[in-house]
């Protein structure tokens, strides 16, 4: 049968025209017509091409006919509503999930496990690009569409697995591709040493923060474009990012994923990050496009005392400084006024948050079960008509405070079709973290019942038609294939590893250089010190659970600029790598077991810290599993779990005597340096970037050029008395030399930096 096919699409090749190009790659056919777009298909999924005129189409539907939907000439939307129209209720709800976190290939046991064919990947004798069963019952039994992936064994394995997924999905019904996404992926990992001959996996770039501390939206720019060749060429179409929220509150952990607190700064980072996102060469959408879903509408920065929404002790956004409006201006100014030809992000994620007090009818839940913040803001008021997607697990139960599962805040005691079915009213086209179609089918009979049969239909049609446009406009209806050697190619070749390496150095901040410590010849010897790891707790639990001591630095990348040595008394200086004060994230279980009401303060400080000027009363409260409203944590104590890396700095500073100390910290949001400043020569501070970046400019190589995108507070005080949802609302630290850490702050060999970017950007 197969042989059969493939001699079919062959005549009908010659037959379109002499200078088609047609090639066959695994089990995979891809066809280059001039004057139309390249196919790709599967010809064991049943498709075969049709011709007219002198072009070619893919017969995804296997009728013989050339339906509007497959005709590439066609207007975009005038395919998606032809095909909404052909499908069911049932695979209109599958297009309405967005999958669980999927890891490829996975683990035999535990959170990523599934089986293969009923037993273990080992035992199946499958390739690890293969699709395993869980994911099959979802695509086919669910008409689930939009896959999310989170881990990948290597570029070429995950380019394998699109091509298994998409195939699958090609001979089934209507043939609709799947949207593959994925989280930022491109975050560099410290300990990874860069050399120009490097690649493989991925580009390494600062996370957002650090992209921000280049002040320079042409390299966001150039960044997205390079992200998006990668993502292409894995198979991904969509980009979970970036993240339009204002970096306002300086406790919260996610300011790591945000362009600062500058409104003016993100929107210009935002519109350039999604203009290199979904921007094909100088037309616009194409096949070389990612769909981004810029997040979180409309703006989750401002969590009352810096705690995160993942949790219900962090459900609440507050706006003591009456700063909605001002959260919202990435978005509006970036996001849906791009430059490039998009004209504005594909897709929309509303964070889990509650805006508290800003819906007028006093309806305080979730922004992704909220008409006000979707419908009657995002949609109407500001006019957006893409997709709306809401964050994960929003629809499921909430059963503990402290766990990072349910998120359906205002809705914890309504069922699950009730969730779904307030979040369709909403205004919002897809349930982010559902595998099952049954409780999105189940919202349709509410609406059925509640405004008729022919409304439910069109409220799902429209859904559809936006879902489907994403898939339309990055070409995958055309050809969601791609070829593994290509891939291997392409993700983390050394150009775009150079690239992204040049921009971690271009984001270091000097903060510090007292005496003109810096630069320090490469000729010199270091001391680095080892720093105490003591248990602590991440997202999901334990990070580390064994005490023990540790580099905080790869010091073989050290040794490839300075000699390392062990004896202070034989350096020339010494070299402290620092990570930022890390503790628990407001709410611990023992302080509820205790009697007290679990709220624990967020400290951005080493010592321990006593929150003596929080909120006596917070502005926020009330969950079903708490008898209480009062969320204050004043005249509580909190230590962090990195309280030993001061130690260190403290120790070596002694050891060192009047020899130069030079720190350098990763930081992911703001922090008091007072504990630092009096204990360093020099200082520098980097945003998820590799330790080699920092050694670059304290040997001289680079010159530091990167300034603050958040300002740092002088004290724990300043960020007890500031306002969540305000910018620029703290005192800045000033350290002895003078020198004020003040967003848009940092030097350069000659001094504070004063340039274009700082003309434009600083208060």
């Amino acid at each position: 049968m197969r042989k059969i096919l493939l001699m079919a699409a062959s005549c009908l090749l010659v037959l379109a025209c002499g200078k088609t190009e047609t090639t066959q790659k695994d089990q995979f056919i891809f066809v280059r017509q001039p004057g139309g777009p390249d196919l790709g298909y599967s010809p064991e999924s049943g498709v075969t091409l049709i011709k007219d005129g002198r072009h070619l189409f893919k017969d995804l539907d296997r009728n013989g006919v050339l339906d509007p939907y497959e005709d590439w000439r066609l207007d975009y939307r005038e395919r998606a509503r032809d095909l909404a129209g052909k499908l069911s209720k049932e695979q209109i709800a599958g297009l309405m999930l967005y999958s669980e976190h999927q890891a490829v290939p996975t683990d035999p046991e535990g959170y990523w496990s599934s089986l293969y064919n009923g037993t273990t990947l080992a035992k199946s004798g499958l390739p690890h690009s293969a699709i395993n069963d869980n994911q099959k019952a979802f695509l086919k039994n669910d008409n689930l569409r939009a896959v999310l992936v989170v881990r990948l064994e290597s570029p070429r394995i995950g380019a394998e697995w699109n091509n298994n997924l998409q195939a699958f999905c090609e001979g089934i019904d209507f043939g609709i591709p799947v949207n593959i996404s994925s989280d930022p992926r491109n975050e560099a990992e410290a300990k990874a040493e860069f050399n120009a001959g490097s690649g493989g996996q991925i580009s390494l770039w600062p996370c957002q923060l650090g992209l921000a501390a280049t002040f320079d939206p042409a390299l966001v720019e150039e960044f997205g474009r390079i992200a998006s060749k990668e993502y292409r060429a894995l198979g991904i179409a969509t980009a979970l990012s970036p993240q339009a929220d204002l970096g306002t509150e300086p406790r919260w952990f996610r300011t790591y994923g945000t362009f600062g607190e500058s409104p003016e700064l993100a929107a210009d980072m935002v519109r350039a990050y999604i203009d290199g996102f979904q921007t094909t060469g100088r037309k616009g959408w194409g096949n070389e496009s990612v769909n981004a879903m810029v997040k979180h509408w409309p703006g989750g920065g401002s969590g009352e005392g810096g705690r995160d929404a993942h949790y219900s002790f962090g459900k609440y956004s507050v706006y003591p400084g009456n700063g909605f409006q001002t959260l919202m201006r990435p978005f509006l100014e970036g996001a849906f006024k791009l430059r490039r030809g998009t004209e504005a992000a594909s897709a929309v994620m509303p964070y889990y948050t509650v805006s508290y007090g800003q819906d007028p009818s006093g309806n305080n839940v979730g922004n992704g079960y909220s008409a006000y913040i979707v419908d009657t803001l995002l949609r109407h008021k500001y006019g957006y008509d893409g997709v709306v997607c809401t964050d994960w697990a929003v629809t499921h139960n909430h059963e503990k405070v402290e766990w990072a599962l349910g998120k359906c805040w205002g809705y914890e005691t309504a069922s699950e079709a009730e969730r779904h079915y307030a979040i369709l009213k909403a205004g919002v086209d897809q349930f982010g973290g559902n595998n099952a179609m049954g409780p999105v089918l189940d919202a349709y009979k509410l609406w059925a019942d509640e405004f008729g049969e022919e409304s439910a239909r069109s409220r799902f049609e429209e859904s559809a038609v936006r879902l489907l446009l994403n898939m339309f406009r990055t070409g995958l209806f055309e050809n969601p294939y791609v070829d593994p050697d290509v891939t291997e190619e392409v993700v983390g070749c050394p150009e775009f590893m150079k690239k992204g390496y040049d921009a971690q150095v271009k984001s270091v901040v000097m903060l510090k250089n007292h005496g003109g410590a810096l630069p320090v010849d490469t000729c010199c010897k270091v001391y680095v010190p080892k720093t105490h790891i003591a248990p602590s707790k991440g997202f999901f639990g334990p990070m580390t659970e064994d005490d023990s001591w540790e580099y905080r630095v790869d010091t073989a990348v050290v040794a490839k600029f300075y000699d390392v040595v062990e004896d202070p008394a034989d350096a020339d200086f010494a070299l402290v790598y620092m990570n930022e004060p890390y503790g628990p994230q407001g709410y611990e279980v023992e302080d509820r077991e205790a009697g007290g009401n679990g709220y624990i303060p967020i400290s951005l400080q080493y010592e321990d810290y006593t929150a003596a000027d929080a909120r006596e009363v917070s502005l926020a409260g009330g969950d079903p599993l708490e008898s209480f409203i009062n969320r204050s944590y004043r005249g509580k104590t909190v230590s962090v779990y990195d309280k030993d890396d001061l130690e260190a700095l403290r120790s070596t500073r002694s050891l060192m005597g009047d020899k130069p100390v030079v720190v350098a910290v990763t930081a992911m949001r703001p922090m008091v340096f007072s504990e630092i400043d009096p204990l360093a020569d020099a200082v520098l501070i980097g945003f998820s970037i590799q330790d080699q970046a920092y050694l670059e400019i304290i040997s001289g190589a680079a010159e530091p050029s990167g300034l603050l995108p958040v300002q740092m507070p002088a004290s724990m005080k300043e960020v007890e008395l500031q306002c969540e949802d305000l910018p620029w609302d703290m005192t800045p630290y000033t350290d002895l030399d003078g020198n004020v850490y003040d967003f848009a702050y940092g030097l350069n060999w000659k001094g504070v930096i004063s340039d274009a970017r700082t003309r434009k950007y600083a208060r």
